[in-house]
């Protein structure tokens, strides 16, 4: 694989709190907002040095004993790589809550030390460049427990209403090695792994990908699982419970039979089978919009867990309690009738899943995106209009106190803005772009022309600006790197019949040049090209009154200065 989240009153702020709170850290995990100070475990974790670049891994071999009774977990992973380059030191990742009972290599025991929570293995030798080895990770302990997954990470230890177990977990941002050790960089993924757990024989275990095999020994069970594309650390998980399985299915025009399969707690059967039918018309949404699902022969999964949900590659987590909206509040002021979390976490197959940003200060390409992609459903089920109203409602949510665009190297992403002020962003792209059949396209191509590749925020912005035929580079930066929103400064005078409009672009970024657009006379929208010097546009036989700027397709501030 390539190495590069009165009544009224009181009503209205309950919703806003809502919103705010869990939807912009939604499926983070434990991701604590910007700092400005930063850490050796931060940059170990974060960095890319020489113990990390020289190898690549080409595929995971996961096996893990989860002992629900004792909350504790046992196995090894056996890592495949690709040797780039000679040097003598692997960085892996495995927190320091666990233990690490050997690390064998060609039959060797390696040395290693730990420092935080990554581990410097002594490799004993110079491989050659070009060379695929294999070591082998045996580790055990009691992994962390999340104290409120998915907002942070680690093991979920439940029990359902009949008392039998109910397991998950949850990474994002945390740490895979807060319960497997692995390389933890978004940077370098396997191009598939296999995923073996063994757990108590009256429990079922799910994972990503598909199942290939069920071994009974006893008392206990080992499932294996195999996901057969590239994926994200963060993306692989397991649920442990009292599941049944049943599937369904998707037909594409072009790509056939998309085999779709739901494990939900065996008392929750009926209630899944009605909540999921909303799936088949979300594939073919995002199918239309974005290109088939990119994940297609490991096939799609919904696995009922015990917490909210994640967006866990062909395997998403879901824990919605088969309401509509977010956990049965409709924060979206259109009426919403869909599951939100079925509609969201799916998003990120394509956004996070497919595309995966290299470093974790992009991670707004994962939830911009996503949570963009909402919006195109809505647009799917209920039109362009209500569309751009479920967009729009998003704005009070926004606090813009800090960047969306997260520092780089220090495992540390941006604001939680990234959600709602990246989906109004890439609104406001689209309209610049001005052209819906090109901007579909992009959509599109970035799927196709990045397909299960790890990719940068240069590498978004220049294809946009390609396809598109403009630079709307400092577009982006106004809104990934400042706080601000553009302002459109304007004053007008009266001359005879006409009205004269001048007008100009406050922003940050140097060269701001987003395109807007206002209504003349006959109710047409008319596209001028601000920047941020003064300007001017003769309006025939307009009234300042009637003078209406497109404010739901862009989101910016507009202010007369007369």
């Amino acid at each position: 694989m390539k190495n590069y989240h009165s009544s009224f009153i009181i009503n209205y702020f309950l919703i806003l709190f809502i919103t705010l709170l869990p939807l912009n850290m939604f499926a983070q995990g434990l991701l604590s907002g910007n700092n400005d100070t930063f850490t050796r475990a931060d940059s170990l974790r974060g960095s890319l040095r020489a113990e990390r670049t020289w190898y690549d891994v080409t595929f995971y071999d996961l096996h893990i004993k989860v002992n629900p009774d004792e909350q504790t977990i046992e196995g090894y992973n056996t890592i495949h790589y690709e040797v780039k380059e000679s040097y003598p030191v692997m960085q892996l990742d495995l927190f320091d809550n666990l233990n690490i009972d050997s690390i064998i290599y060609k039959g060797q025991a390696l040395k290693y030390k730990r420092e935080y929570n990554a581990v410097f293995i002594e490799m004993g030798e110079l491989v050659k460049p070009g060379e695929i080895q294999q070591l082998t990770f045996y580790y055990s302990g009691t992994p962390t427990v999340a104290k409120r997954a998915p907002w942070d990470g680690g093991f979920v230890w439940d029990k359902d209403d009949n008392g039998n177990h109910f397991v998950g977990v949850a990474c994002q941002g945390f740490g895979a090695s807060s319960w497997w050790p692995n390389k933890d960089h978004q940077s370098d993924e396997p191009d598939s792994m296999r995923i073996s757990g063994t757990i108590p024989s009256n429990l079922v275990l799910a994972s990503n990908g598909r199942l290939r095999n069920t071994i009974e020994e006893g008392d206990w069970t080992t499932y294996e699982w195999f996901v057969s594309y590239p994926i994200n650390n963060y993306g692989v998980s397991i649920t442990i419970g009292d599941l049944v399985n049943f599937n369904d299915s998707y037909e594409s025009e072009t790509e056939g039979t998309l085999d779709l399969r739901y494990y939900v707690l065996s008392y929750n059967l009926d209630k899944a089978k009605k909540q999921f039918e909303q799936v088949p018309p979300m594939m073919e949404c995002y199918e239309d919009w974005l290109g088939p699902y990119p994940f297609w022969n490991d096939g799609f999964a919904l696995i009922e867990t015990p917490y909210l949900g994640m967006e866990h590659q062909s395997g998403i987590a879901y824990g919605n309690d088969y309401l509509t909206g977010y956990a049965g509040t409709d924060f979206s002021r259109i009426g919403l009738t869909f599951d939100y979390i079925i509609i969201h976490e799916a998003g990120h197959e394509w956004w996070g899943n497919n595309l995966t940003s290299f470093d974790i200060g992009d991670m707004w390409i994962h939830e911009g995106f996503c949570t963009y992609s909402e919006a195109l459903y809505v647009e799917c089920i209920n039109g362009y209009d209500t569309a751009m109203d479920y967009v729009n409602a998003k704005k009070p949510t926004i606090s813009n106190r800090e960047p969306i665009q997260g520092p780089y190297g220090v495992n540390q992403e941006g604001a939680g803005d990234m959600y709602n002020k990246g989906m109004l962003m890439l609104n406001t792209v689209r309209h610049a772009v001005g052209n819906d059949d090109l901007w579909k396209e992009i959509l599109k191509g970035l799927q196709t022309d990045y397909r299960h590749s790890i990719v940068t925020r240069k590498d978004i912005i220049k294809y946009i600006n390609d396809k598109a035929g403009k630079d709307l580079t400092p577009v982006f930066s106004q809104y990934l790197d400042y706080t601000s929103i553009p302002q459109l400064q304007f004053k007008t005078t009266k001359k005879g019949k006409n009205l004269i409009v001048d007008y100009r672009w406050e922003a940050d970024a140097e060269g701001f040049n987003l395109p807007f657009k206002y209504k003349d006379r006959n109710g047409n929208w008319q596209t001028i090209h601000p920047t941020l010097e003064w300007q001017s546009v003769k309006l025939k036989k307009m009234k300042e009154k009637n003078l209406e700027w497109a404010m739901k397709e862009f989101y910016v501030v507009v202010k007369n200065v007369k």
